[in-house]
């Protein structure tokens, strides 16, 4: 019974520390990969294909996630262009120069 009391707390703090983890919210990868699945969103290196091109001379820094919108980064001459791409349909929606 001893041993009761003294596990049956400590299984209490483990669970309550481990909850929080489940509550976050979708990551963006999880939030693409979903959504590309279901047919709502075009896969990245398509997105990317259609607009490096673009941009010659460029590096490519990588996507973000924002909502339904890919936000590509490159630098080109000391300079940060970002690129908003609509995730569904592949066009570009603006840039920043």
């Amino acid at each position: 019974m001893r041993l009761f009391r003294t596990l049956l707390p400590a299984a209490l703090v483990a669970g309550l520390i481990a909850t929080p983890a489940l509550a976050d919210p979708p990551r963006d990868a999880e939030r693409a990969f979903r959504e590309r699945v279901e047919g709502r969103s075009m896969p990245l290196p398509k997105i990317e294909r259609r607009v490096m091109p673009m941009l010659p001379g460029a590096d490519y820094l990588g996507p973000e996630l924002n909502g339904r919108t890919y936000r590509l980064k490159f630098m080109k001459d000391g300079r940060v262009i970002w690129v908003d791409v609509d995730a569904a349909t592949g066009r570009v929606k603006r840039r920043s120069d």
